[in-house]
């Protein structure tokens, strides 16, 4: 047996991901290091010592919406799953992005910076601690502990307070008078994992979240006239609702048909709360990442269920709760049960994995686990994509894990081919191309670096582009190339890989590769690694007779699928299409052939999907 261990690191490591053969992806030192210590694995799946920590959080927290004052206690139970022994504990205070003197990526109001979220009390396994036990800086807090050693668990109880932005709605906030949408808003422990140890980047506006999967127990106190809609189940709906209420949104979570849960007229009526003073709403959710909550005394709220998994007959209930000012937001009820029925049986094919999804009617467009935070929209279209853009979401990052922080490519980009594929499922007259243009603009510019590029070195136009549409098209072409069943069988390896763990973009890319078993690596190389532009065209056309044979040259690095469309003279069409096998080898030139029974008047290549920095070239014309 060969002694590995007296090999170089890197040698094992480069030998290992030569399972894939002749393209090997450049691997980091830190990602090389999970690899030796068996955290995860080459071929994609987590390693056979891959661990992650893991919490237990009782919240409890009371809400004044005339001065939104939140103050609360969280008791958490924290069990370090790591081979390391602990000495401290660090947390997010997410609320910090509104504390005078924070670094942030995006504008705050004046009226809107606080003094941030005030920690009250904090003890450690019952024992009282002094503010020298902890230190916070900005969105973060280190906490000295006692010694935790491997497989060992710690208590924490916590009393704080902090007020609520009016206005600066950066995902979470006063949406107006009487209705909030509220996320961040306890002390969470950070995540701790095996490629970078303690998670300390901050949380400044633009780059998101990366939280542990973890059991939460929430107590929401709130005045009477108020309903909470949150992440999870509401364990006493017959404590908070009236009978007839409580009735209505059992009858939802049973029935196809959509069912009114508040309606106008009941919200004029009054009695929908059991207790007029004020209401403590209990909500439970395992093995979530986040929990966030929203309340409302003047909203509606439309209900539908659906089957997800005709396995097992699991039900999961959509929820749409809004301004009946808002007329657009009515049919936004139907989007959202469409989404979700989409993504259980078309894309990703995956039952959903939730109880409930809620859309709620607010001042942003962003993603919960089972909550969205969606503005209004004018126009049919936009609801649609942006309802689907943030449901999606639900897959990755809640149900993936994944670090959005680092890589917002590995959530974003999966939402944006989702909103691509759903929207004409809901839709078929709606054509998605969000974002598109946008990286056609800005592909090979100084803004344009390698999707693998950290999103916490960017932001503005390179955030934006390496997030959205970039991994989007490379995930569309990668479906378009193995076929709907061979992507769908290599996707499903991969969630059933890490669903409820931290998939890092080895994880992903290794994993396609075995779920498809095929090596892929070129592709990722190229679309997520190397630099370059997407730029075809049509280079010669060479007419015999009647028999067309079209070259077209790869004149940038990026490969796009082939789409040549024949315009005839009698307004009918013919489409030609290669995947982006035709350039697997290198290729630079690609032939097409088609026999024309009708006279041609013109061809242009490419369609909304085929990214192109120069479309000069695209068309031919008879002359």
């Amino acid at each position: 047996m060969t002694n590995f261990y007296k090999l170089p690191l890197s040698v094992l490591v480069l030998a290992s991901l030569n399972c894939f053969a002749q393209i090997t992806l450049p691997v980091p030192r830190n990602i090389q290091t999970a690899y030796v210590k068996g955290t995860r694995n080459t071929n994609g799946a987590p390693g056979k010592n891959y661990w992650q920590n893991v919490a237990d959080y009782t919240i409890k927290v009371n809400f004044n919406p005339q001065n939104r004052n939140l103050a609360g206690t969280v008791s958490i139970d924290y069990t370090n799953n790591s081979p390391d022994t602990l000495n401290q504990v660090n947390f997010k205070l997410y609320p910090n992005f509104y504390k005078k003197g924070a670094i942030r990526n995006m504008p705050v109001l004046p009226e809107d910076i606080t003094d941030g979220v005030q920690i009250q009390e904090l003890s450690i396994n019952h024992q009282d601690q002094n503010e020298k036990q902890w230190t916070i800086d900005g969105t973060n807090m280190t906490v000295k502990t006692p010694v935790i050693l491997p497989k060992q668990s710690i208590h924490f109880d916590i009393s704080y307070a902090y007020t609520l932005n009016k206005t600066s709605h950066v995902r979470t906030g006063q949406v107006d008078s009487g209705a909030f949408f509220i996320a961040y808003f306890f002390p969470r422990i950070t995540v701790f994992d095996d490629i970078d140890g303690w998670n300390q980047q901050h949380y400044q506006g633009i780059q998101e979240f990366y939280n542990d999967f973890c059991h939460f127990n929430a107590e929401i106190t709130v005045p009477g006239d108020y309903e909470v809609w949150a992440t999870g189940d509401l364990k006493n709906a017959n404590e908070v609702y009236s009978d007839k209420f409580a009735r209505r949104i059992n009858d939802a979570a049973t029935k196809d048909k959509v069912t009114d849960v508040i309606t106008g007229a009941d919200l004029a009526a009054g009695n929908i709360t059991v207790n007029k003073t004020a209401n403590t709403w209990k909500f439970e959710a395992n093995n979530v990442t986040d929990i966030a909550f929203a309340i409302s005394n003047h909203y509606i709220w439309k209900s539908s269920s659906l089957i997800v998994d005709p396995k097992t007959a699991r039900r999961t209930r959509v929820d749409a709760v809004f301004n009946a000012d808002h007329e657009d937001y009515f049919e936004v009820i139907n989007y959202a049960r469409k989404t979700v029925e989409a993504m259980s049986y078309q894309f990703p094919k995956w039952p959903y994995p939730y109880p409930h999804e809620t859309v709620f009617d607010g001042l942003d467009q962003m993603e919960y686990p089972m909550m969205v935070n969606d503005n209004p929209e004018e126009k049919a279209v936009d609801g649609i994509e942006l309802t689907d853009h943030e449901i999606f979401h639900t897959m990755f990052p809640f149900y993936m894990g994944t670090n959005e922080t680092k890589y917002a490519w590995m959530d974003e980009g999966w939402a944006t081919i989702g909103e691509w594929v759903i929207s004409s499922v809901i839709d078929p007259k709606v054509t998605d191309l969000f974002a598109i243009s946008g990286y056609e603009y800005n592909a090979g510019t100084e803004n344009d670096p390698p999707i693998i590029t950290l999103s916490t070195f960017m932001d503005g136009t390179a955030y934006e582009t390496n997030s959205y549409p970039k991994p989007a098209l490379g995930y569309l072409y990668v479906r378009d190339m193995l076929g709907d069943a061979l992507f769908t069988k290599a996707l499903h390896y991969y969630i059933e890989q890490w669903h409820g763990k931290h998939p890092m973009p080895y994880d992903f890319f290794n994993c396609m590769n075995t779920g498809a078993g095929v090596n892929l690596n070129w592709f990722w190389k190229s679309w997520f690694f190397d630099g370059g532009v997407p730029d075809q065209a049509i280079s010669k056309v060479n007419i015999l007779k009647n028999q067309y044979t079209v070259t077209i040259t790869n004149i940038g690095t990026k490969p796009v699928p082939v789409d040549l469309t024949v315009f005839y003279k009698d307004g009918s069409t013919q489409l030609l299409h290669k995947s982006i096998a035709c350039w697997k080898n290198g290729s630079k030139t690609v032939t097409l052939s088609f026999t024309a029974g009708k006279a041609v008047e013109k061809l242009i290549l490419g369609n909304g999907y085929d990214a192109d920095v120069n479309k000069a070239d695209n068309i031919w014309a008879v002359k």
